[in-house]
């Protein structure tokens, strides 16, 4: 099988892939995300895979490479990772008992093939008190996940509803992910 490898830094990426039995490498693209221009949170974290993916490409040429970025939707404000403990708590308060979405941009190259798209998925909060907020940001949990909080730990406790895809909520729309590495060649459930 062609080698994979995974262009992100994310924990959470990295272990999703690894509990469906993918082979892979990470080498971390460093992108510099600052220099993308964007009109919509979907075409934002789309155009982030695709940079990040383009990245990594070029040190293996020989290789599938899969990129990704999420970001976190709230009545159309992007909402990234907490820029401080205050942003976290604010943040928090804006979800409390409402619905956001979570947006995942992917892209897979492989040859001369790039394949980039995206997943929606839609996550009500319970109705959260201040000492729910302010005990859940003092873990430190929020402070390295867009949207501030991490669906798959603590946060857990404050989810009432998902619409679409779990995994894409933690950071990797896992379905639509291996769907596309299928017109690469690449079917995960056959090399287990």
């Amino acid at each position: 099988m062609q080698q994979i490898i995974l262009a992100s830094k994310s924990p959470r990426r990295k272990r999703i892939l690894e509990q469906v039995g993918v082979k892979f490498t990470v080498d971390v693209s460093e992108f510099d995300e600052e220099s993308v221009s964007f009109k919509s949170s979907k075409e934002m974290v789309e155009k982030l895979s695709l940079e990040k993916a383009k990245v990594v490409a070029k040190r293996h040429a020989d290789a599938i490479i899969i990129a990704a970025d999420t970001t976190v939707d709230m009545e159309g404000e992007i909402i990234g990772k907490p820029k401080s403990v205050a942003d976290a708590k604010r943040i928090l308060r804006k979800f409390s008992g409402k619905t956001h979405t979570v947006i995942t941009g992917f892209t897979i190259i492989g040859g001369k093939k790039t394949l980039t798209d995206s997943v929606a998925s839609k996550v009500k909060f319970k109705k959260l008190t201040k000492d729910e907020i302010d005990v859940y940001v003092a873990t430190g949990e929020p402070m390295d996940k867009a949207g501030g909080y991490g669906i798959q730990d603590k946060a857990g406790l404050f989810i009432e509803a998902i619409e679409g895809d779990y995994f894409n909520v933690v950071g990797l729309p896992l379905l639509a992910v291996s769907e596309a590495l299928k017109k690469f060649g690449v079917n995960i459930i056959k090399s287990w």
